[in-house]
């Protein structure tokens, strides 16, 4: 992926811009996409919120399957270590959403991000790289496509169609509501397309955003009043 500059940051560090993209090479091997091996009970939704330049605040709520109970929800507030950089995000949040993470009690069978899996320049979006820190398994759920191309699906709730990037199938596009703007599932890590996708129809209800990311966003938004 060529690297674009924003012009409203300073331009990285070329030695750190050289270890990340080694680590993410490195990271890339360990992905593993497979049909999940769980009994879902279990599924959480987290969700990063960046607060001025150098803070980023982390929530993980955790619900029930599929009843979509909501059984706790954690966060944790601190410093972000690493300046901004085009298609590192994840490197940038990953660290403060596994210490939020280690909050819950309980941990979940299947973790669903508000972002990308491998819907993803060099398939590393911050959900396969929560999965591969964690080793547990990982989807991604985001408002916005990356990469790839796709035709819209069908207006009805269920539709769907393929995101594909460099002739590889890296997500589906889901309609989760009728007549609403779809959302892009990609498997993260020990998940795959076909799962991810029906388990996020299955927490869509009556929003356009599935249950476990929809809370989190939303309680982000709350926990960040008390930063």
């Amino acid at each position: 992926m060529p690297y674009y500059r924003r012009f409203d940051q300073p331009a990285p560090d070329p030695a750190l811009l050289a270890r990340l993209t080694e680590q993410q090479r490195e990271m890339q091997k360990q992905i593993i996409i497979q049909k999940p091996d769980f009994d879902l009970k279990l599924i959480a939704g987290c969700d990063s919120s960046f607060v001025g330049e150098d803070h980023i605040l982390s929530v993980f709520v955790l619900l029930s399957y599929p009843e979509l109970e909501v059984l706790e929800k954690v966060w944790h507030y601190g410093e972000v270590e690493l300046p901004y950089v085009p298609g590192f995000l994840s490197f940038r949040e990953a660290p403060n959403l596994l210490k939020a993470y280690e909050k819950l009690q309980q941990k979940p069978d299947l973790i669903m991000v508000d972002g990308h899996g491998i819907s993803h320049p060099r398939r590393l979006g911050i959900a396969t790289h929560l999965g591969l820190q964690l080793n547990k398994p990982t989807m991604g759920v985001a408002k916005k496509v990356l990469v790839g191309k796709y035709k819209e699906p069908d207006t009805l709730k269920g539709s769907v169609s393929p995101l594909e990037h460099k002739g590889e199938l890296v997500g589906n596009v889901l309609r989760t509501k009728d007549n609403v703007k779809p959302v892009f599932i990609s498997p993260g890590h020990l998940m795959d397309l076909p799962s991810a996708t029906e388990i996020a129809l299955a927490c869509a209800t009556k929003y356009k955003l599935p249950e476990p990311t929809r809370l989190a966003d939303h309680y982000a938004a709350v926990f960040k009043k008390l930063v």
